[in-house]
This record gives structure tokens, sequence and C-alpha cells, in this order.
């Protein structure tokens, strides 16, 4: 990847993040409420930065632009409508199938997947958090102690629990010293928080897990079903064979405690960092 596409995805991600700033979300808010038909322009804005992702990769084809202009245009109609469950689902299920795939040349799939992945995450954020003003995402950054201990608490807990789990259903193997130099390690602290677990907290938790809750209740239920869904969205993912039921159990097992220190914390950044750590120990030490 060269350093124009690294370029590109820092950019979307310094996009992503700007939104903890308060000041940014009440600008957003306030702009969308004054003219609410400014959303309109979303679709081909972002439309126009995977185009551009896609001229740098040499992977631009008039198709390939129309599909994400489509792609866009979807959850936008269906955010404005206030239908957020389908809203959701239409900027979560393509990804998740890797719709028109088969029009990006091997080579540029990677960067091309971050970037559709970026325009996502920040189509959602433009969505949900500027245009709806939806309660309860929780996006900001951590207000009290309990949002730092209590990551570390719920992986205290949770990390036995899925080591017993994955090992004897046969997902991981047993553990092993890391083999990665300690720079690498250090390093993928951030990458697996920013490019894994903060994107997936925001899909599963603030947005499916959130809309749930304000719908049926904060409720032992609610968070099993939201759980169930994170689990489910696992089974197309290896190693195993597909569809992949052990990592479903275990990502189902993990769902229940980000889902928990998500409604305990005052900040999505808590279940994103439980998520990281999960992540991050299961790739260095499994």
């Amino acid at each position: 990847m060269g350093s124009s596409e690294i370029a590109l995805l820092a950019a979307l991600l310094v996009c992503i993040l700007a939104f903890f700033v308060p000041a940014v979300q009440r600008g957003a808010q306030r702009r969308f409420k004054r003219n609410p038909l400014l959303v309109a322009f979303l679709p081909a804005l972002l439309t126009a930065v995977f185009a551009g992702a896609s001229v740098l990769a040499g992977a631009f084809s008039p198709k390939l632009t129309l599909l994400v202009l489509v792609y866009t245009t979807l959850p936008t109609v269906m955010a404005a409508r206030r239908q957020y469950f389908v809203a959701i689902l239409l900027l979560w299920l393509p990804i998740e199938f890797a719709a028109g795939a088969a029009l990006v040349p091997v080579p540029a799939r990677g960067f091309l997947h971050s970037a559709i992945y970026g325009v996502a995450i920040l189509l959602g954020l433009c969505l949900f958090l500027g245009f709806a003003g939806l309660p309860g995402m929780k996006y900001n950054l951590p207000r009290r102690r309990r949002d730092f201990w209590l990551p570390l608490a719920a992986f205290a807990v949770t990390a036995p629990i899925l080591i017993i789990a994955g090992i004897a259903i046969g997902f991981i193997p047993p553990p092993h010293w890391p083999v990665q130099p300690a720079g690498h390690m250090a390093a993928a602290v951030g990458l697996i928080f920013a490019g894994t677990a903060l994107p997936e907290e925001i899909l599963f938790r603030a947005l499916i897990q959130n809309l749930m809750m304000q719908r049926f209740g904060e409720s032992a239920r609610t968070l099993l079903a939201a759980s169930l869904i994170f689990g489910a969205a696992h089974l197309d993912n290896g190693p195993q064979a597909l569809p992949n039921w052990r990592y479903m159990i275990v990502a189902t097992i993990a769902g229940v405690a980000y889902g928990r220190v998500f409604q305990k914390a005052s900040s999505v950044t808590s279940s994103a960092m439980l998520h990281m750590m999960v992540d991050w120990t299961k790739h260095f030490f499994f």
C-alpha cells in the first residue's frame, strides 16, 4: 500500500475520530436540523471519496462507482424515513458479504475494503449522530474512571472463559508465548483498536444493541439477543470451515461481555478497549 493510499485511509480515520469532539457532533446536528435536505448530499460526497480511492488503487470503474452510490444512498433514505434498523442492515450486510468484490482487481481488494469500511462508518456516524441525533450511542471519550477499569475487570473475568471454551470446541489451540517483536505487538494495539474494535463496537453496540435497548429495554434477553447477532456475524469468518459455528459460539460469549461493558460505561470506547484486548490476545498468544 502506497503513501497516497495510507493518507486517504488516515483522513477517513481522522474524520471518524473527529466525531468524538462534542463541538463536531453539535455542529453536525445543528446543520442537519436547520436543513435536513443536506443529508441527500452524503451519498454523492462519500461515493466521490471511494471513487478517489479506486483511482489510487488503479481499480476505478463506472459500474463499481455506481454500486457504491447505491450502497450509500439506500441507508441514507431509510435513515431519513426513520427506519433505523433497516438502515443499519443496509450499511452492514453488503460489506459483511463483500458485495461487489468481483468488480475489484485482487491486488486492490485489501485497500478498497478498508476504504469502503471507512466510508460506511463515517456515513453511519453522519446519519445516526448528526442527522438523527440518536440517543444512547455513547460516542464520546471516556468520562468516568469506570470507563477505564470496566474493560480491565471484564477482561480478567472473560478471557479465561473464552480460552477454556475456545480450546474445548477446537476454535483455538493451547496458548503459546508470542513470537512477534515487542514493537510490533505494541503497534498492533492501536491498529486493532482503530481498525477492528471501534468500528465493530459502533455497529454492534452503539447502533444495534442501543436500538434494541431503546425498543425492548435494558434486559438480559436484549443483551443476549444482541450478542447472538454479533456471534452470527462471525459465521462467515475463518479459519475453520464455513459456516464457522465455533467462531459464533466464542464471539457470542465475547459479545455478552462487550455488551455488558457498553451498558455500564459512559463511552463506547470502553467496550472497544475490551474488544481490542481480546482480539490482541488471540492474535499474539493463540
